[in-house]
């Protein structure tokens, strides 16, 4: 093979690597960088024990397990970088992705970027602290269901256990107080078509629910802050 043909095969195959990432990734060329910072991003709805329709952005649960336990035990990584924009999704799912989260040794930070609503609440404030985009907004309202309740008495005390499990982890993980938590879940004031409130960046602060009103830059700060804090007390 002659040195045109090579050039030739060297190029083609750059030209197919690149369209291969504009098709999945959107963009032509990725940044060759390796970072000791696991960014791990929640999208869309959560998907749990059920299969959402084709179509809709989710984060599978049964996939963001093995990566928390992969930071947590892989020394390449220093902590856990949590981006969300969230509608909310599978409740149980959620909390048990939030409990993995903040049961981590590794530090951890989140970023609220669009919205962290309904089950991303506990997400949002699993993490060693958490930061809130000034645009970005969360909705807390009660645990809700659709479609045919059978046995009343029994599905009500199944949601209000686990709407109990939900109010303690976020007073818990946050600064936010039960009782408040809980005014602004029954708020009937509004939303027209559902009790709840919604908390628009630095409300979210101001309610002790969210640490910090930040972007990408803030959140990296702080994380590298606090390895730095743990190296130091290793």
């Amino acid at each position: 093979m002659n040195n045109k043909n090579i050039f030739q095969n060297i190029n083609q195959n750059e030209n197919d690597n690149e369209l291969q990432n504009l098709q999945e990734l959107g963009q032509v060329n990725i940044p060759d960088f390796e970072s000791s910072i696991f960014t791990l991003p929640i999208i869309g709805e959560i998907e749990g024990h059920g299969e959402l329709p084709q179509g809709r952005k989710s984060t599978k649960y049964e996939h963001v397990i093995p990566q928390l336990l992969a930071v947590e035990q892989n020394p390449k990584y220093e902590g856990l970088f949590l981006i969300i924009n969230t509608v909310g999704g599978d409740v149980e799912a959620g909390l048990a992705l939030s409990e993995l989260i903040s049961s981590m040794k590794k530090p951890s930070v989140s970023l609220v970027i669009g919205g962290g609503h309904s089950i991303g609440v506990p997400l949002s404030v699993s993490t060693n602290h958490s930061f809130i985009a000034p645009t970005a907004s969360m909705t807390i309202h009660p645990i809700r269901t659709s479609g045919l309740v059978i046995a009343v008495s029994q599905s009500f005390e199944y949601f209000k256990r686990m709407q109990e499990r939900i109010v303690s982890f976020v007073e818990k993980n946050s600064k936010i107080q039960k009782d408040r938590f809980e005014e602004l879940m029954l708020n009937n004031r509004e939303m027209a078509n559902d009790l709840g409130s919604i908390l628009v960046g630095q409300n979210a602060v101001d309610e002790g629910l969210i640490d910090s009103v930040g972007g990408l830059s803030d959140a990296l700060i702080k994380i590298q802050e606090l390895i730095d804090e743990r190296k130091a007390e290793n």
